[in-house]
């Protein structure tokens, strides 16, 4: 069935604002115009600022998708092929793959395929269940009366304090604990995220604003992670305009129930009114 007019002024405009289109656009265009036309005005606001180039915006919504709390594989597929196309390389794109993988080593899992068949930041994410754990172990140590004070770090530790701190720029109070209480745990992950500072090309401020769009996302919402990568942006030369559009572009996360629910919709109701007739 072809697009009314109204269908067809709404597809086109979202192509030439957002570059992309795809079935999950066209059934959700057919049962609901307007909703696209409404979601279109609302995530194509970070697209007419621009304060951002248009590759970083594909590298942050790479991340955004990827990330282990949301995995929207289409959306990943679609905005690697959007920023290649835009003149990102292979590396580029696989260092926001690891810069989401200290989230989740799920990001891995799911992004080296596609890299295979077209394609590393998004991987720590995983870490923030210890940034958010350890902290109440040791509350519950404390109230339990199993532990009074810190204990002093040894030697060992502080080199790792300071290794830390010279490979990512910065050292925050919630990484006091974990140091303390599991310095072979805390060894491991700076070996780990640190991948990317030490192997990567994109500039400081571009891997702090990947770790602001997954932070900052529905999915996950690590607030004590989100300011300090704010602070870590601004200090690497960031503006509130630049942080602002990657937390625009972070805001539009919802729209995938309807990209992924409503081609299903459309199939199943072509098949109740097949049946019906």
């Amino acid at each position: 069935m072809s697009l009314t007019q109204r269908q067809q002024e709404i597809k086109d405009e979202f192509i030439e604002v957002r570059g992309t289109w795809g079935d999950a656009w066209e059934a959700a265009l057919r049962l609901d115009p307007e909703f696209v036309a409404a979601y279109l005005k609302f995530s194509a606001v970070p697209w007419r600022k621009n304060h951002l180039d248009d590759k970083v915006k594909e590298l942050i919504y790479i991340a955004i998708d990827a990330n282990a709390t949301h995995m929207y594989l289409p959306g990943v597929r679609q905005h690697i092929a959007a920023a290649l196309r835009l003149g990102a390389t292979a590396a580029e794109i696989m260092e926001v793959l690891e810069l989401s993988a200290t989230l989740g080593i799920h990001a891995m899992n799911t992004g080296v395929p596609i890299l295979v068949e077209v394609l590393e930041l998004s991987a720590t994410l995983g870490i923030h269940a210890m940034n958010i754990g350890v902290p109440i172990l040791v509350e519950v140590l404390e109230e339990k009366g199993l532990r009074t004070r810190a204990a002093p770090l040894t030697a060992h530790q502080e080199e790792l304090k300071a290794e830390f701190t010279a490979t990512r720029g910065y050292w925050h109070p919630f990484w006091d604990e974990m140091l303390e209480l599991d310095p072979e745990m805390f060894a491991a992950y700076t070996e780990f995220s640190s991948h990317p500072w030490h192997h990567g090309t994109l500039e400081p401020k571009i891997k702090e604003f990947i770790y602001i769009a997954f932070d900052t996302a529905a999915t996950h919402l690590y607030v004590k992670g989100l300011k300090l990568h704010i602070e870590n942006a601004v200090e690497c030369g960031a503006t509130a305009r630049e942080i602002l559009e990657v937390m625009e572009i972070a805001s539009v996360l919802g729209i995938h129930a309807v990209t992924s629910a409503a081609p299903i919709l459309a199939e199943l109701a072509s098949e109740v009114t097949r049946e019906a007739l």
